[in-house]
This record gives structure tokens, sequence and C-alpha cells, in this order.
């Protein structure tokens, strides 16, 4: 052998190693809000992702690949999240993001698709689901954005459909009134003109917006609109202190209407703050309680000893959101190491390459998901459930399921 084709040799071997030793492990960056105004929420859905993320690299990572990631808690300020973001694309060599806020997450489309990095965020902002921007109301093609659960649009479209039946099952008569309560945020607006049209479809008569700070505060002159315009439904847009601010404060001033919230607007926190106050409460989950016995939760148990090795502390549905969202792109990376390599574009595959799809050992734990390369609304079938506190006690119960249509209108809207 010439010394020129063994010196090609060992360099051909020495770039395998390489290449080899570099896709040993692969980065993924994790975007909190820790410490801003979704917190309340936000300490729980981050610590699903960490802990399911840190699980999934102890116990065999992605196929052998060593699963690395970082959480920066960006205190829900977007600059904050894009420097991050290109600060994980540049030096870290990032081929997924897990993300939170709908601000930060639609400011970032163009970069993500740009850079073909696939986002799972904990916004499910209609906005994200249209990948090729074929619908005229889309703001913006989001072809490698994803989320787990319905998009707000849809959970609202649901509620309001819920609504319908209960009006009806009670004997209403004429029109009944709806009315979106929420911050001018991308946050709380991003189902209002999408569920307020459906509501308008459903016969209902929509009622002007009612603003209300995401930040606790009193609202009782908030309510009192909301009491003077005989509203019957009130869908919470918000979450955390301020929804807890506005039953309170509507408690206060004697208003009589039928709340229904977002699913970052209910949860026991919430029932455990908003104590008496909170009657009928309605709201939506994409996956069963800390406490019920889907097979499923056995694995979401285990992953949440990653922080809690006593097994004792109690998980919202939020944290378990987040398994759901680190374990599809859990899978999707694997299906993109057996096909061709874990890229952001393979991943973004092998989003497409299942139906009806549940991760492996989360059966009962996470609804089966479609996500297809023209629609990635990846959940269309949305829990209701209906919570009070009494005397202590928090009594949730599930009142219906509601799977909604895939029209072609509501893709990204």
């Amino acid at each position: 052998m010439n010394k020129r084709v063994l010196f090609g040799t060992l360099i051909a071997g020495a770039l395998s190693t390489s290449a080899l030793q570099a896709q040993d492990s692969v980065f993924v960056g994790h975007l909190a809000d820790l410490s801003g105004p979704t917190a309340f929420v936000g300490k729980n859905y981050a610590n699903g992702i960490r802990d399911a993320l840190g699980y999934i690299d102890a116990n065999g990572g992605i196929d052998g690949t060593r699963l690395e990631f970082e959480t920066v808690d960006y205190a829900y300020k977007v600059p904050q999240a894009i420097a991050s973001y290109k600060k994980w694309v540049s030096r870290k060599n990032m081929v997924a993001m897990q993300g939170w806020g709908t601000a930060d997450t639609e400011a970032l489309i163009t970069f993500v698709a740009k850079d073909e990095v696939p986002v799972y965020s904990a916004s499910y902002s209609g906005h994200l689901t249209d990948p090729t921007g074929k619908n005229p109301k889309t703001k913006k093609p989001a072809p490698y954005n994803y989320f787990y659960g319905a998009s707000y649009s849809d959970g609202c479209r649901a509620l309001v459909q819920w609504a319908a039946d209960d009006w009806k099952n009670k004997g209403g008569a004429g029109k009944p009134k709806f009315t979106h309560v929420g911050d001018n945020h991308p946050y709380p607006n991003a189902p209002k003109e999408a569920c307020a049209e459906y509501a308008g479809e459903l016969g209902f008569e929509v009622m002007p917006p009612i603003v209300v700070s995401m930040k606790p505060g009193d609202f009782k002159a908030q309510c009192l609109s909301l009491k003077d315009s005989q509203s019957n439904y009130a869908y919470i847009a918000n979450l955390g202190g301020s929804v807890v601010s506005l039953i309170k404060s509507c408690g206060t001033v004697g208003t009589d209407v039928q709340f229904m919230s977002n699913i970052w607007g209910g949860d026991k926190p919430i029932f455990e703050a908003a104590g008496a106050g909170v009657k009928d409460y309605i709201f939506p989950a994409m996956t069963p309680f800390w406490e019920d016995d889907a097979p499923g939760m056995t694995l979401v148990r285990d992953i949440s000893k990653v922080s809690d090795p006593s097994g004792t502390e109690f998980r919202s549905h939020h944290y378990v959101r987040g398994v759901c969202s680190a374990y599809y792109m859990k899978e999707a990376m694997e299906w993109a190491k057996a096909n061709g390599g874990i890229t952001g574009a393979n991943i973004k595959q092998g989003m497409y390459a299942r139906e009806n799809w549940v991760p492996k050992g989360l059966e009962g734990v996470c609804l089966p998901a479609n996500w297809t390369a023209e629609d990635h609304r990846g959940i269309n079938t949305v829990n209701i459930y209906k919570g009070n506190y009494n005397g202590g006690d928090i009594e949730i119960e599930r009142v219906t399921q509601v799977t909604l249509p895939r029209r072609d209108d509501w893709l990204g809207y």
C-alpha cells in the first residue's frame, strides 16, 4: 500500500470517527418561563420537559445517541428567546428545540424554517398549524412548528360547542351571549377571532371582548362590564394569578356567568388559590391527571423521579403534556437516525412517518396524533372537564369529549 493511499485511508478513518463522534450526541435547546408572568404554569411544563429529556438520555438516548440539552429561563421576554435560539444554532448545532410562549414562538417562525430546526412549543396558537400557508388567513407558513395538543382555537371551539349544548340542555331561551376575556397579547389573542367566528356560527351573540391583564390585580371593573353585558358564557384566555384574581373579583361583584378557560387556566393550583369562588368551572385537558390510572402513567411517574426520587411530588397535567411533547420529538429523532441521520430536516420527516401516533410507553396518556406535511394540527380532540372546590376538596369530572372537523378554513387560524 503506498503512502498516499494509506494517508487517504487514515484521513477517511479520522473523518469517519469524527462524524461518528459528532453523531454520538445531539443538542436540544429548551426555552422556559420560570420567573416571568407565565411561570405559574411554566414551571410545571418545564419540569415535564426537563425530566423527560433527562430520562431519555439516561435510558439509551436516541437509539444510543446521547441527548444533550440546556434549559434557559427567558422570563417570557421575546428578545431573550431569540438570543438563546441564535446562540444554540450557531454554537451548539441545535437539531430541535422545546419552546414555550406564543409571542416568542411566532417571532421565531421564519428563523426556524430557514435553519430547519423543528420547534415543539407549549404555545398552541392556531397560527402555527399551517405549514404551507395554503389558507389565505394564515399569517405566515410555519413548516417547522409543532405542538402536542389541540390548538387554542380548536380548544375554544370545543368549549363553545359544549356551551351550545349546555344552553339547550338548560332550556335557555334566545341567543346565548359569549365573551372573550383576556389580555391584549399574542397568547390570549391567538384564538379570539377564530373562536368568536365559530360561536357566531353556533348561534351565540358575540359580545365585545373584555381586556384583563395577565398580571394579577383587582378586576372588579372588568367583572362589572361582564355583568352588564349579561354574558352567559365567558372564555378566559389568561392563566395563573390573573385567573384567580378574575374569579375572586367577579365573585365580589356578583357576576353570574359560566366561566370556561383555555388549557393553561384550569388546574389544581388554580382551584386551591381561588377556593370557594370556583363553581362548575369548565376547562380542557389533553392528558390524564396525576392520580389517574392510565397505562402510560407508569412511565410518567418514572420520569418524574428524575427530579423527585421520592415519587411523592404532585404533577399537574401541564407537566404530563411536557412529557408528551418530549416523547413525540424523541421518536421523530429515532426515525431520523434510521433514515439519514438526526438532522432537523429528517426529524421533520419523522413527524409525518406515523398515523394515530402514541409514543411507546405512553399509551392512554398522549392522545393519538396525526401530523402531515400539509396540516400541523396533530390533535383535534378535546377532553372537557368541570371542576369544583367543595370545602377544601377539589372535585374534577370529565363532562364530554369533542372531536373537531379538520376544516380547511380553520387551518392556521
